[in-house]
């Protein structure tokens, strides 16, 4: 344990922090000489400063483990075919990188503190060690038997089929993740570090940091496909998995695709729309702006380039060049699973030589095998079925004597020096996977093709030979959308790739050299440490307003969530409430109808008897102003509240006023001709037929569109087409055409809530020579916020305008107003505070009492 000094030296956390926390490491420091920091200690004093810092997890750690024979001792050494390695050149100078992760190594228990301590201080490592049955559960079970084929678009029907869910199997993932948090935790500096999260491993591991540190700069990025709403919504666990991403400030996607499923399921599942500005998607969560970032990775230049120069590289590549002489070499690189269409490649060459006679004895298709990541039926039977495949191809068209064979295998584990050989001798790559993140193979095979003098040398090219490769590629793979030179193809459709293959054969070699510095140009400029510093520099983006908030944690286990609200943006108690009333004598109170006193969901909005009660004992306070503000229409409203003599409606968003049970409606603006009606209702008439679950309401100054009940996307779509639409049609008219949450709008111009707040003020003025000195405005959505804005208007010409201001909307959100309640039930129970404190008025004592007539207001002193 450090000692108490040292954690209040260091100034990282605080005593109570570090309790909490546990032994948390300390971000490195640097020190700046000539700067004397005065501890009295004789030596070379110096100021201290956090170098920055960026935390790397991954399921596993860039590294390679093994135990020395002769000492019995681990040895480590950095694995620099990791990407997770290689991106670190991205980020800027002086920046530490730490890493966490597990070993791919079975480490004892009694070995385990001191192999941790090691990798700290050589590798900057942090090693999450998990018992084996849990990493059997939460590796092979859930994440590739289970997660991994779904957001491939496998889905499990039968147990024959793949794993079914599995509740244990989730668990063993939530507690890995969980055991990852803990590891961050030990080292991380929340307000300094940055922490980026790679992959499907663990995605939910966003909610556990969210949960500790509510300001943590998270960033994750998904390395496999994200896949349809139709897909992903079949997961038992969607919503866990859904909000473990919008725990995160940044989300990264090799593709658009890609994004736009994972924000169809946000909006499908979760009501959250995404905006678009200056080029970046944001998804609004909470008062938090998720970012979207969709950058394909690339991949590490001078890790190939090193390998081109190499004599021992040169040497493989003679060697080949003469094991496949004056044959035509395509080329496979996969993984040993059921989605990299390896089968269905071979079925295609297969076709090509049946097809084409000529080319038999001359065209050679190798195929690199790497080893599986995960082991199962799955896995044996796609080896089965291809090796049963090659050797009836090679059985067929092979000739034993001259040693020719149509399709050879290569066995994994391949170096990538030797993967770079067999890159130089092939005219073609072919990467025929039916779903996959990536794959980087088409980039490092251009890479190579670019050649070296001491590659050129081996393959007998001179200085004016032009450097060519053709790139084959499936069109469901993250590379193709890069690969604009590519011939894409659908992988199911053998006779497309059979095609492929032969266009490539009989290629001109300028439209070969063409198509390969269209690819080198791009793959060159868009390399690893591009990639890692977009999305850095991304991340800082995304977090630099983190201070600028107050963050509150709202919600249990995994649906946990946090709150990014102003810093003066509180909740509206009664202690603080209740007293200004009691003081006050001149009150304006102005509520929202729906989603602020009646529920959104319930289907019968008539209001209650106790809510009729309720408004009624504060109407009858003669100090007391009260207004329904609503976007209904006027006769339901009427209806429902003729009960309340003294209560004042303003429908339709203000079009129309009426100041007691009594007085006749008024319109807010002079009469104007509706005849905009009827160009616009054909307009909405066309949209509703053409979007199931839309209809139409129509209010008497106004036209309003509904899609809550459409499909989500196309709601919004159609939505966002009816808004250009009728802003053309309506262009020349005097209106404005508004869309809101689930509607769009059509109402006359001069019309919106925040008008009837300033000609209430100022009808109040006029009677009285002053303001109201008590002013309550309560509302949920959109509309209400036009009320919010016109008080802050108010307020900002008059500072003392008002002695008392509650601007409250329901719910914790972003808003003008200044205050919130969580929902209708608290905005009824403070109101009924409102009402006792009126209640127990004093009697005998002079009030004011407003009283209208005709729109006219006039001032009563009554004696009680």
């Amino acid at each position: 344990m450090l000692p108490e000094s040292w954690k209040d030296q260091l100034s990282l956390v605080s005593a109570d922090d570090y309790q909490i926390m546990g032994h948390r490491i300390p971000s490195a420091v640097t020190k700046l000489p000539g700067l004397e920091t005065g501890d009295g200690d004789g030596g070379n004093g110096g100021a201290w400063v956090s170098k920055p810092r960026r935390i790397v997890v991954t399921n596993q750690l860039p590294l390679r483990a093994h135990r020395d024979i002769s000492s019995n001792r681990w040895c480590f050494e950095f694995d620099n075919d990791s990407l997770y390695l290689q991106l670190k050149d991205g980020f800027p100078p002086e920046t530490e990188v730490v890493y966490v992760g597990s070993l791919n190594a079975d480490v004892s228990p009694s070995e385990q503190e001191d192999v941790s301590q090691y990798l700290l201080e050589k590798f900057q490592c942090v090693p999450t060690f998990l018992p084996s049955d849990l990493l059997d559960k939460y590796y092979h079970g859930f994440c590739k038997h289970y997660l991994w084929p779904i957001f491939h678009y496998l889905l499990p029907m039968t147990q024959a089929q793949g794993s079914l869910f599995d509740r244990s199997n989730w668990k063993a993932y939530t507690k890995v993740n969980k055991i990852f948090a803990d590891k961050i935790s030990e080292v991380l500096n929340p307000d300094e570090d940055y922490v980026w999260i790679h992959d499907y491993h663990l995605m939910i591991l966003p909610t556990f940091l969210r949960k500790r540190f509510h300001r943590i700069k998270l960033g994750f990025f998904l390395h496999s496909p994200f896949p349809s709403s139709e897909i992903y919504r079949t997961l038992p666990v969607r919503d866990e998995i859904l909000k473990g991403f919008l725990n995160c400030d940044l989300i990264g996607f090799h593709t658009f695709d890609y994004a736009r499923h994972f924000l169809s399921c946000c909006s499908r599942m979760l009501g959250l729309d995404y905006e678009s500005k200056r080029g970046y998607i944001g998804l609004e969560y909470f008062g938090r702006t998720v970012s979207i970032k969709i950058l394909p990775v690339g991949i590490h230049m001078g890790q190939i380039e090193s390998i081109k120069v190499a004599e021992e590289t040169a040497e493989k590549v003679k060697g080949l060049r003469e094991r496949f002489k004056e044959r035509i070499v395509m080329l496979g690189v996969d993984d040993l699973d059921m989605f990299k269409g390896i089968s269905l490649k071979f079925w295609a060459m297969g076709q090509l030589l049946e097809q084409n006679k000529e080319l038999r004895g001359k065209v050679v298709l190798v195929q690199i095998t790497n080893p599986a990541r995960s082991s199962g039926k799955d896995v044996q039977d796609v080896e089965r079925q291809i090796h049963l495949i090659a050797d009836e191809v090679n059985d067929k068209f092979g000739r034993p004597g001259s040693g020719y064979k149509p399709i050879v295998f290569v066995n994994g584990p391949v170096s990538t020096l030797d993967k770079v050989a067999y890159y130089a001798i092939s005219e073609c790559v072919v990467v025929n996977a039916v779903r996959d993140g990536m794959n980087l193979v088409p980039y490092k095979y251009t890479v190579t093709r670019q050649g070296s003098p001491v590659l050129d040398e081996a393959l007998g090219f001179g200085p004016d030979d032009v450097r060519k490769s053709v790139i084959i590629v499936s069109e469901f793979i993250g590379c193709s959308p890069s690969l604009s030179g590519a011939i894409r193809v659908n992988p199911w459709n053998i006779d497309a790739v059979t095609d492929a293959m032969s266009s490539a054969i009989t290629m001109s070699e300028t439209e070969k050299n063409l198509r390969h510095q269209k690819h080198h140009k791009y793959i060159s400029s868009h390399d690893v440490a591009y990639w890692s510093r977009s999305y850095d520099q991304d991340l800082q983006r995304a977090c630099k307003d983190h201070y600028n908030k107050r963050f509150w944690g709202v919600g249990l286990g995994l649906g946990f969530r946090v709150v990014a609200l102003d810093p003066n943006f509180r909740k509206l108690g009664v202690e603080t409430i209740v007293p200004a009333y009691k003081k006050t004598s001149s009150r304006l109170i102005l509520l929202d109808y729906d989603g602020t006193m009646m529920d959104q969901d319930t289907l019968d909005k008539k209001p209650s008897d106790d809510l009729i009660s309720l408004l009624n004992r504060l109407c009858d306070d003669p100090n007391n102003l009260v207004f329904i503000v609503s976007g209904r229409g006027k006769d339901p409203l009427s209806k429902w509240f003729g009960s309340c003599a003294n209560l004042g409606i303003s429908a339709e968003h203000g079009y129309f006023t009426r100041w007691n049970s009594d007085s006749p409606w008024e319109t807010s603006v002079l009469p104007t001709d509706l005849g905009w009606k009827k160009i616009a209702e054909p307009v909405m008439k066309h949209y509703t037929e053409a979007t199931d679950g839309s209809f139409i309401e129509e209010k008497e100054s106004a036209i309003v569109w509904h899609h809550q009940e459409a499909d989500p996307s196309f709601g919004s779509w159609q939505a966002k087409e009816l808004l250009d639409h009728l802003e053309s049609v309506l262009a020349n008219e005097p209106v404005v055409v508004k869309r809101g949450q689930h509607i769009v709008e059509v109402k006359p111009q001069g019309v919106s809530k925040g008008k009837v707040v300033e000609h209430l003020i100022a009808t109040m003025r006029n009677s009285k020579g002053k303001r109201p000195d008590f002013l309550l405005c309560i509302g949920d959505d959109r509309s209400d916020e036009d009320m919010f804005d016109s008080i802050v208007k108010h307020q900002d010409v008059s500072p003392i305008a008002f002695a008392e201001v509650f601007a409250c909307t329901v719910g914790q959100k972003p808003s003008k107003a200044k205050y919130y309640l969580d929902d209708t039930p608290m905005v009824i129970n403070m109101l009924e505070w409102l009402a006792s404190a009126s209640d127990k008025s004093k009697d005998g004592e002079q009030q004011s009492k407003f009283t209208f007539q005709q729109g006219h207001c006039r001032n009563e002193i009554i004696d009680l």
